[in-house]
């Protein structure tokens, strides 16, 4: 582990956490190409998704604020936490029993290749089938549709498959349009991700602190400025544009990883 191994990992997760690719997955591959890997590897890669997880904080503070005042007395408000909570709840039961499998088994080149090439296929087919959209504001996300969510999102677990991804595309699929589906993925990373990195941190705190103790915070604070720049653009992107490219990024990168791997 060095400094610049930390600056590079807190770049890409702070690059691909909220696109529709799979931090996850571009950390495993990077952290390959580096000679990176391990149980310090995996942990560090898990604990520096808490510099993203702050860069939506800051990005979305006046709207959580406002929100947060208004919960006792503001029905809207109410629905969108109960909404949040309800789509954080499968992953969270998922993962509690399955992470520990997952990391052991799940966490290498090739599972993350064949997952970014069909997540890949996957928005590709969601994109030229889906084309009505009932839910245009998070406000209106009702408690079916953020399950159903939740339930999309349990598929992230896999490395490769991508939060963002899983979520979004959950999103469309029960009628949330794109920057819906967007910001209402870009909350639910709060206490998904929260819990993630937090039980990760607390669990593993003596491999991420076993070398020089400056190189965790300089991966949250890369991860942090990066990520903060990438949900700015990304929401502004997404106002005329598809997903499609980053569909077809996945599908050749996958490919590509594959046959170099073959």
């Amino acid at each position: 582990m060095t400094l610049w191994t930390a600056i590079i990992l807190g770049a890409v997760e702070g690059l691909t956490e909220f696109l529709p690719i799979s931090s996850t997955g571009h950390l495993i591959l990077v952290g390959h190409a580096l000679g990176f890997t391990g149980a310090h590897a995996v942990s560090f890669e898990i604990a520096i998704q808490l510099g993203s997880i702050l860069s939506v904080v800051v990005y979305f503070r006046r709207r959580l604020l406002v929100l947060l005042q208004q919960f006792p007395s503001d029905p809207t408000s109410r629905q969108i936490w109960l909404g949040l909570g309800v789509a954080f709840l499968p992953a969270a039961i998922v993962g509690l029993v399955t992470h520990s499998w997952i990391e052991a088994h799940m966490f290498g080149p090739v599972t993350v290749a064949g997952a970014l090439a069909v997540g890949g296929v996957v928005m590709l087919v969601i994109e030229h089938t889906v084309k009505a959209y009932q839910i245009t504001a998070v406000e209106g996300v009702g408690l079916r549709a953020a399950w159903w969510v939740g339930m999309a999102q349990c598929l992230s677990l896999l490395p490769g498959v991508s939060r963002s991804a899983a979520t979004i595309m959950g999103g469309q699929l029960v009628g949330m349009d794109r920057r819906t589906a967007t910001e209402f993925s870009f909350l639910l990373a709060l206490p998904t991700m929260i819990a993630a990195t937090g039980y990760k941190i607390v669990k593993s705190r003596a491999l991420l602190f076993q070398e020089d103790p400056l190189l965790f915070p300089v991966g949250l604070a890369v991860a942090f400025l990066t990520g903060l720049l990438v949900v700015a653009g990304f929401l502004s992107y997404i106002k005329q544009h598809t997903f499609k490219p980053f569909a077809y990024y996945r599908i050749v990168l996958g490919i590509c990883v594959l046959a170099v791997l073959d």
